[in-house]
């Protein structure tokens, strides 16, 4: 995002500033920003885009097997090394979308010898959509679909919708949220929580979170601990916990908690229900 504004603002200085003034570009740079998405949800549809033309754009020609193969190849001939999970045409003409495996998204051009690292934007009628976040939204939404293990604050009657929770025991933030669980399952907003320790699988915090995923009553002891009450470990084998941890990281974990919407959407830090109901349109 800095990087596209940083490259926006240079081309805008350039012109002439009668006819671009400095008011001018501070308005096109808080619509950029604005756009893209203060909250970090992905936009789902491009601005000016029809439906008809928005599907011709999601299915575009495959990837020749050729051209897979050149990329698998050359990434992984690098001195490190790089897999590559998967081989995608892009929005931009001429370049392919490469997903890393357990790193980030590039796009690279079909012989392999230039690549770019940074989000890709649309430019529609009237906004500017991040077409890279879109993308991981849809990962997220596909990799979160057939997530098991998870101790879920179900909602009263009947769901209206859910979020997955990327939480961990000694975040003030999360024992925040948490406190805002009952009103959201009252709403009808049903929370599912997987379990990711700020500071890795062997500290407290991954102790604690394993005790919670091991115990008899898991709702209650995972409300227990985040209201800073002291309980002994008691961590299975087999625990979900290590895998949770790594999986939050794949899909761009980086804090506490994270929330996901049924879309995909990832929405760093705390929200309060009222936000959060607002935001999936279930008020």
């Amino acid at each position: 995002m800095a990087q596209f504004t940083t490259v926006l603002s240079a081309k805008l200085s350039k012109r002439p500033s009668k006819r671009l003034g400095k008011e001018l570009r501070k308005k096109l740079r808080k619509r950029l920003l604005a756009s893209a998405g203060a909250l970090g949800v992905a936009t789902l549809a491009l601005a000016g885009v029809t439906p008809a033309e928005d599907a011709a754009n999601a299915a575009p020609a495959p990837v020749s097997a050729e051209v897979e193969k050149v990329l698998r190849e050359k990434f992984a001939n690098l001195e490190r090394g790089l897999e590559i999970d998967s081989v995608a045409p892009s929005e931009l003409p001429g370049m392919y979308r490469v997903q890393i495996s357990q790193g980030p998204i590039l796009y690279a051009t079909g012989d392999g010898a230039y690549f770019i690292l940074g989000d890709l934007y649309g430019v529609g009628a009237a906004s500017f959509v991040n077409l890279t976040e879109r993308q991981r939204s849809e990962n997220r939404r596909l990799a979160l679909a057939d997530a098991i293990d998870t101790i879920v604050f179900p909602a009263e009657g009947q769901a209206r919708a859910h979020v997955t929770v990327f939480t961990d025991v000694s975040c003030f933030y999360c024992q925040k949220f948490h406190r805002e669980v009952p009103e959201l399952n009252r709403r009808g907003v049903e929370v599912r929580y997987l379990a990711y320790p700020r500071e890795g699988i062997d500290s407290d915090g991954f102790r604690q979170l394993a005790s919670a995923w091991c115990a008899d009553d898991r709702r209650s002891t995972l409300t227990r601990l985040k209201n800073r009450e002291t309980l002994p470990d008691n961590v299975c084998p087999g625990n979900p916990v290590a895998q949770q941890f790594e999986l939050g990281q794949q899909l761009g974990v980086r804090g506490t908690p994270a929330i996901v919407t049924p879309l995909g959407d990832m929405i760093p830090g705390y929200r309060s229900a009222d936000d959060l109901v607002a935001l999936l349109g279930v008020d």
